[in-house]
């Protein structure tokens, strides 16, 4: 396989279609119009139940910024430990401090709660002021395997040069997930200027 396509959907009818349509991975969540939030459990079971495919699980306790107090992170281990025990192997999110950096106490937190399941940290890593310098704190927190990103721009197109240079610094490390508008229509188009392994999108493989 030359690249990966994950379908970002909101419940399992979503998934299942998806996995029809020829995607090679679920990204799992609800209330795309509030950027993703932590999918129903019922959701979550009912995918596993019905895909062959790999399944990820967004965990993001609410909606606005990705600022999370004491209170938030309690929640969001929670979830973690729910999903866990249905059998999640991969979970999706993050969390930046009120000046837009990584926040890594909370990360790391997170990720010792996660193991040994991985993470894929998502796009509030293109809300930071320096994608790079933020990225290589994760570095030493193992179970943090991926990075989807946009390249801090608006959509992959306008931030394909920071993209192509994410794949280029972290390989061996990090997957880099294309992410950010890429739908049937224009994948050609964004393949041909990123070259990633991996890309993401709501309608990647169609509408659903």
């Amino acid at each position: 396989m030359i690249f990966l396509k994950e379908a970002c959907v909101q419940n399992a009818a979503e998934a299942i279609s998806a996995q029809k349509l020829n995607a090679d991975r679920i990204e799992l969540c609800k209330s795309l119009e509030l950027d993703g939030l932590t999918p129903n459990y019922v959701e979550i079971e009912k995918s596993l139940n019905f895909l062959s495919i790999p399944l990820k699980v967004m965990i993001r306790c609410r909606p606005g910024n990705f600022h999370y107090d004491d209170n938030d992170i309690s929640k969001m281990i929670k979830q973690i430990n729910l999903v866990k025990k249905l059998g999640v192997k991969e979970i999706v999110t993050g969390m930046l401090t009120r000046k837009n950096n990584i926040d890594i106490t909370s990360v790391k937190k997170v990720a010792d709660t996660a193991y040994p399941m991985k993470i894929t940290f998502h796009k509030a890593i293109d809300k930071t002021d320096n994608i790079i310098q933020e990225v290589d704190k994760l570095i030493d927190i193992n179970p943090i395997t991926s990075i989807l990103t946009s390249g801090g721009e608006k959509n992959a197109i306008q931030g394909s040069l920071k993209i192509k240079e994410l794949i280029e610094r972290y390989k061996g490390r990090f997957k880099i997930i294309a992410a950010g508008s890429i739908n049937e229509i224009n994948f050609k188009d964004v393949h041909l200027k990123i070259a990633a392994e991996e890309y993401h999108g709501r309608k990647i493989i169609g509408t659903l």
